[in-house]
């Protein structure tokens, strides 16, 4: 789960981290009343969107009155802003975020991450902030540093003021970025966070450092014990699809290709995805309904993926243990009986109950393409595709 930056920021607070002063606003009225209420002539305008980029695409804008504070509001709310993030269709803009603009000297990037194959929190910081941190991995690696951190005795003060000195953080400045660091690792572990950025943090003219941005997303797994996270939940920015599926427990991931993926387990799901690529197609969502799957979930994965419009044919991958195959086969009968089954529909199954479902679905009368393997599967499900019948 993603959250917007204003309240990754007040999430941050509670943990001892600076922030520029700032107020949320759902209208010009908002926001113009909320700069005049913070100290100083300059303000920040942020579009708030589950996206990076926001700044390249006209999202951020720096107001030097509050009629530029009216203008670059009124100009935001309900723009579609594109970003690198967002895809080709944009997200709609529904709050801003007013801020008290900053004296910027330098700036910096710090990040908690999972690294897998430590199988620790790592902490990255570099001293290119305010830029993708992608660009500088790859054209300046050097420059990024990182400390994995041991969970017994979390971030050591001794390993966050060496990242701080590393990253060019003034000597003046790096207690105040050891505490700002540590409140960083204890708001990550806390809230069970599987990303926590600043980029920029900044460093100030008279040698303060500050989050000017802010980026968390959260283990869907750990939201069952923070409440009070799962309500901060926009479901205005995510995909209506993937919330539809969430309601049915589903992990559904739409895609931009063309063939749609029901398979249970979610090493499977990248599997099928991959032997579809690899046979020339394109998957058009991940879709894992679990190993306990009943007809009924079955039913509403299958629906989902027929609803959307760039569907040319679909790969149902099982491979039965826990998940039986005849149950699968239930589901995607009573499917296709509530919705028109417009497409070309191939079937892999193995495992648990599969000439079972076999027979289940050969009786349904629904015309389906029988696949002996994984494979087989792909090619057949890719040449389904492009075919005329799949258009």
């Amino acid at each position: 789960m993603k959250i917007h930056e204003y309240q990754a920021k007040e999430i941050l607070r509670e943990y001892g981290i600076p922030t520029p002063q700032g107020n949320v606003c759902f209208s010009v009225e908002e926001a113009v009343e909320a700069a005049r209420k913070l100290d100083g002539s300059i303000w920040v305008v942020k579009a708030q969107i589950h996206a990076g980029g926001r700044g390249k695409s006209g999202g951020v804008k720096v107001a030097k009155s509050l009629d530029e504070v009216k203008q670059f509001t009124g100009r935001m709310l309900g723009m579609t802003l594109v970003t690198h993030q967002t895809g080709p269709q944009g997200q709609v803009v529904r709050r801003v975020l007013i801020e008290k603009g900053a004296d910027i000297r330098m700036e910096f990037y710090a990040a908690m991450v999972v690294d897998r194959s430590s199988r620790r929190v790592c902490l990255m910081a570099s001293s290119e902030g305010g830029v993708d941190i992608e660009e500088v991995a790859v054209s300046t690696p050097e420059k990024i540093h990182k400390v994995f951190i041991d969970p017994v005795t979390g971030l050591t003060g001794h390993d966050a003021e060496d990242i701080a000195r590393k990253i060019g953080i003034a000597e003046a400045a790096v207690a105040e970025t050891r505490t700002l660091l540590q409140g960083l690792y204890q708001a990550f572990d806390s809230i069970d966070a599987s990303l926590v950025e600043i980029n920029p943090l900044i460093l100030t003219a008279d040698d303060h450092v500050v989050a000017l941005d802010a980026k968390m997303n959260f283990d869907d797994n750990a939201l069952f014990r923070h409440p009070e996270i799962a309500v901060l939940r926009d479901l205005d920015e995510e995909d209506p699809a993937e919330i539809e599926a969430s309601r049915y427990d589903l992990s559904y991931v739409s895609l931009d290709g063309n063939i749609g993926c029901l398979v249970n387990g979610a090493g499977l799901a990248m599997a099928t995805m991959d032997i579809i690529k690899l046979y020339g197609g394109s998957p058009a969502n991940f879709l894992d309904v679990g190993g306990g799957a009943t007809a009924e979930k079955v039913a509403e994965a299958f629906k989902l993926m027929l609803r959307n419009p760039k569907l040319q044919a679909i790969l149902i991958n099982i491979f039965g243990g826990i998940m039986k195959c005849d149950v699968i086969a239930e589901g995607v009968v009573t499917a296709a009986r509530e919705v028109k089954l417009n497409v070309p529909l191939v079937v892999r199954l193995e495992g648990t109950n599969a000439d079972l479902g076999k027979k289940i679905l050969a009786k349904s009368t629904l015309s389906i393409i029988l696949a002996g393997n994984m494979a087989d599967a792909a090619e057949k499900a890719v040449a389904a595709a492009k075919s005329p019948a799949g258009t």
